[in-house]
């Protein structure tokens, strides 16, 4: 494909086509699990004896361990499929608003931490390090936006640790995924995002992200109790 090629003072640019530019899409999916079948789940885990079972991990002495939570607080989507199976409900969204501190933070991670603070790649969308957060607000998105818009307060939004395994690269696509259980993120589900790192309790939640990579606005209902699993696939071509 031919590509217009210019030369001022001494530099040689390549004028690219739309053609020629990658492409990236963000799908969204929020699988629904109501509290009944949280319960059954329990119910069963208890009659076998188990109390406790993994949501996500953390980093112990430096050491990425698995982050346990008792199942009284809830109950991880990787335990509902096997136990009860899919899902009662699925939303589904498609788009996001790129954000310019999560666009700066890429470029970042593409450079040697050398010279400046600018070059420094800290704080990547790792498994022990990256969030999904979740608020009651629909303002709409701005790529100036560096935080969900909704209170800073339990009440209105949460970010979530990932899932263990995630995020999972496959070609060329990226999936984040979190568990919110019984106790997290009760209010009306109107805006998500990724977050990189955390200021408060580096654990199960906190309320105040750091980096945030996107930010989408979008109805998927209210939750009051049960488990939303969330999760986001990147794919850039």
């Amino acid at each position: 494909m031919d590509s217009a090629i210019t030369k001022e003072g001494g530099n040689v640019g390549a004028v690219l086509t739309d053609a020629e530019r990658g492409n990236w899409q963000f799908d969204w999916m929020c699988e629904q699990w109501s509290e009944e079948a949280v319960d059954f789940c329990r119910k069963k885990l208890e009659h076998d004896g188990i109390e406790h079972i993994q949501d996500g991990t953390k980093i112990e002495n430096g050491v990425i361990v698995p982050q346990m939570i008792p199942i009284k607080h809830g109950i991880t989507n990787e335990v509902l499929r096997k136990i009860v199976g899919d899902p009662e409900n699925i939303e589904e969204a498609q788009g996001n608003l790129l954000l310019n501190e999560g666009i700066q933070r890429l470029m970042d991670m593409t450079m040697i931490a050398t010279v400046t603070s600018n070059q420094v790649a800290g704080n990547p969308w790792s498994n022990t390090n990256a969030y999904i957060g979740v608020g009651d607000t629909a303002t709409a998105e701005a790529a100036t936006q560096t935080e969900l818009q909704a209170t800073a307060a339990a009440a209105n939004r949460f970010y979530k640790v990932m899932s263990a395994t995630y995020p999972i690269r496959t070609n060329q696509s990226v999936d984040f995924r979190a568990d919110f259980t019984s106790t997290e993120a009760n209010f009306a589900w109107q805006e998500w995002t990724v977050a990189a790192g955390a200021t408060t309790a580096s654990g199960a939640g906190f309320i105040t992200g750091t980096i945030n990579l996107n930010r989408k606005v979008q109805s998927l209902g209210t939750k009051s109790t049960g488990t939303w699993t969330m999760t986001g696939t990147v794919t850039i071509s």
